[in-house]
């Protein structure tokens, strides 16, 4: 028999009518013939509620007994929802994470989960019940309960839909799915259908507030199809699994805005080995996450970094910004504050040409100048004026035509691990090796290292500052058919800027001659390339939220002396451009350093 996890959030159990709509849901696909295990949150406002009161008590409460307030949240809801599910003629048992057998590590507030022990709902399952789990927490070796922080619903969900083995981990919200961007930005904004694991993970990590990045995560590393659904309507939603392998497929997939960015830059900077190790080094201490990590090619002995944080974190990170300074007795920090971030994701990034040019021209129609650009295979992001953020995100849905569905939009359909597919002496075998590996469920992944020596840079010094500069360059690029894959400028100095981008080596004179025709405008423009580098990439799975991947990957190469000069990161993938020479010795420094097999 099919499983299906089922997880409704706070504002779907909010009240009474709400609790029995979700428990509806539940008793139908029950009497469809599968096995349910619902996952839910406290009700509405309630965390907010408890929170309250503890302040009304302490202006300094113990992490464990705010683990034990809050998890009451949701042992009410439980509750409730297996008396509404008794109501409609179906036997139902509410569990608390303790129950479940979900265990995690001590930290309490934000716990990490290391095992799931499923005998408890097997078993209620094999008895015909509806199971009814505790989202958003567990117990440790000592039996402490803990709770697992933001998202921790959703993670609860994923997790059991992992370890279950389940057919589809459904997320009922309050909203219709996943958005091309957010609506209340851009009336025509669309639902998506389909979205693959990577995509949302970049989207979610540039602000989409659909589902929190760490459920995501563990959706791709345990092939467990998400279905994002409305809780108060019958619509399929939004599927989020693995990217299919169909020919049509969209160049841009959403837009995502982060409003209150701030920028952090440490200008001239030593151009040597351990420059960008220190610079992580100190804001993984504090567990800052760096976003838009842009360096410029060393010019004179000197470099320069920039990069970008949250608004909040803009205090501790300039604190920790001059501490690289201090320590490497050189380079001064700036900041740059009413910044916004925008971002374009797609799959199918990887396959077309001119996506920057089409990204930077409408950007430039709408008059809206950029501060910096960084990219990864399927992102491009660019740093603008707050005051002109909404219109960038219009600007560069319209430039897309993401309100257009695709003529032939890729299937919506999902490969199903039913137990009618799965025989079922292999599908105990499946679950051990899924808990098995649950020890390190949150571990950080890192599942591949790749060295990529065929591609050259190109450097553009002194370009003016004004908006239309990057959509001339990249335009002349692609119409010349040249696909362009890092890029990274930074932000400008006196009305200046400096922008780098890589191209296939086979590619690289006939990018320079078209960039040439395009410069002769700007006589004050420096061009300059380099045939001799290569590109190593760190894949893996939240890599920039976990801030000690970028910590260690700079670390081993500062430790290894090998300098750096162009830098690129995502959720997904971390990207360093270095001399040609130290190309192979840099691919296996990252293979030893993350224990990975060449």
């Amino acid at each position: 028999m099919s499983i299906f996890v089922q997880k409704f959030g706070g504002t779907s159990v909010a009240d009474v009518g709400q609790i029995r709509a979700a428990a509806r849901k539940a008793v139908a696909a029950k009497r469809a013939g599968h096995q349910v295990v619902m996952v839910v949150s406290a009700r509405g406002k309630k965390t907010d509620e408890l929170i309250d009161l503890a302040a009304q008590i302490t202006d300094n409460p113990s992490s464990r007994e705010m683990d034990m307030l809050l998890s009451t949240g949701e042992q009410e809801s439980v509750a409730l929802m297996a008396m509404a599910v008794r109501e409609f003629g179906e036997e139902a048992v509410s569990l608390t994470g303790t129950q479940i057998g979900i265990v995690t590590d001590s930290s309490y507030t934000r716990a990490r989960i290391q095992a799931v022990l499923t005998e408890r709902i097997r078993g209620e399952l094999a008895a015909a019940r509806i199971v009814i789990a505790a989202g958003f927490q567990g117990r440790d070796a000592n039996y402490n309960i803990t709770t697992l922080g933001r998202g921790g619903s959703d993670l609860t969900a994923v997790a059991l839909a992992a370890v279950l083995q389940a057919d589809e981990c459904e997320i009922y919200t309050d909203v219709e799915g996943v958005f091309t961007t957010d609506p209340r930005l851009v009336w025509r904004a669309r639902k998506i259908e389909r979205i693959s694991y990577d995509e949302m993970l970049e989207l979610a990590s540039l602000g989409a507030g659909v589902m929190h990045a760490r459920s995501i995560e563990f959706a791709k590393k345990y092939n467990v199809p998400l279905r994002v659904r409305p809780s108060y309507a019958e619509d399929a939603g939004t599927l989020i699994a693995p990217e299919t392998d169909e020919e049509i497929v969209a160049i841009a997939t959403g837009v995502a805005l982060v409003r209150n960015e701030a920028r952090v830059s440490l200008t001239q900077l030593p151009d040597r080995p351990g420059v960008m190790s220190l610079i992580f080094s100190k804001m993984a201490d504090r567990k800052i996450s760096i976003d838009m990590v842009v360096q410029d090619v060393g010019s004179g002995g000197l470099a320069e970094v920039s990069f970008t944080v949250p608004q909040d974190d803009l205090a501790e990170a300039l604190t920790a910004a001059q501490e690289a300074a201090d320590q490497l007795a050189a380079g001064r920090v700036q900041q740059g504050t009413n910044v916004s971030k925008v971002s374009a994701v797609g799959s199918g990034m990887r396959r077309h040409t001119g996506v920057a040019a089409q990204m930077f021209q409408s950007l430039s129609d709408a008059g809206i100048g950029i501060g910096m650009i960084t990219t990864s295979e399927i992102k491009i992001s660019v740093l603008v004026d707050r005051d002109c953020c909404e219109a960038a995100v219009e600007a560069v849905h319209n430039g897309f035509e993401l309100d257009r569905a695709l003529a032939s939009p890729p299937s919506v359909g999902c490969e199903q691990r039913s137990a009618s597919s799965t025989p079922t002496e292999s599908r105990g075998d499946l679950e051990r090796d899924v808990v098995a590996r649950l020890s390190s469920l949150e571990d950080i992944v890192v599942s591949e290292v790749q060295l990529d020596n065929f591609q050259a840079r190109v450097t553009i010094a002194k370009l003016p500052d004004v908006p239309g500069v990057a959509a001339q360059i990249f335009s002349a690029v692609a119409e010349g058919g040249v696909m362009v894959d890092m890029i990274v400028q930074n932000v400008s100095h006196d009305g200046v800027a400096h922008l780098s981008f890589t191209v296939l080596l086979d590619d690289l004179d006939r990018c320079l001659l078209l960039t040439r025709e395009v410069l002769e405008q700007w006589p004050q423009a420096e061009l300059s390339f380099d045939r001799e580098i290569a590109k190593l990439s760190v894949k893996g799975i939240g890599l920039r939220s976990h801030t000690d991947v970028g910590e260690k990957m700079f670390k081993a190469l500062a430790e290894a002396g090998i300098n750096i000069q162009m830098i690129n990161t995502s959720e997904i993938r971390m990207s360093a451009v270095v001399a040609a020479e130290h190309g192979q010795r840099t691919f296996e420094t990252l293979l030893e350093t993350f224990e990975l097999d060449g």
